[in-house]
């Protein structure tokens, strides 16, 4: 079985709401599965300008990107009319401090948007992967704070 290769960009939204940290988590699969929004890069695209496209369609909002947080890889297979495929897939999130935008104005694709105090977002996240890269946020919003 040939492997495909793809290469994605998502971010992890922050705000604070009196003094603490929140972020805009994606619910997907039925509403099931907390996420973190991400998605492909497009032609022409590097990864910063997928993340800001990919947070904007999925989430509704707007960011500034403060950091690269770090990236995940993960092997998946999906039934194609060609047979099974299997990709590996590699996606870097980057650090965003929002700055407007409307969660009631996601796409389709998406179930629900809600903000999260960052230990609550870590906590109800489906996958692991996230999780770590929730932690690091965390850490980078932390240093922001102690910065201003």
């Amino acid at each position: 079985m040939d492997t495909m290769r793809e290469l994605s960009a998502g971010g992890v939204v922050f705000r604070r709401v009196a003094g603490k940290a929140e972020v805009a988590l994606i619910s997907v699969k039925g509403g099931k599965v907390w996420a973190l929004p991400k998605g492909q890069r497009e032609e022409g695209e590097n990864l910063a300008r997928t993340a800001h496209r990919e947070v904007k369609e999925e989430t509704g909002l707007d960011g500034r990107i403060i950091a690269k947080i770090g990236h995940v890889e993960y092997f998946f297979t999906f039934k194609a009319e060609e047979g099974t495929r299997r990709v590996f897939k590699i996606v870097y999130f980057f650090l965003m401090e929002a700055t407007g935008g409307d969660i009631t104005k996601h796409d389709a694709e998406v179930i629900d948007v809600r903000w999260f105090p960052v230990d609550e977002a870590i906590k109800i996240m489906k996958y692991d992967d996230e999780k770590g890269i929730i932690r690091k946020a965390k850490r980078l919003i932390e240093e922001t704070e102690e910065g201003r």
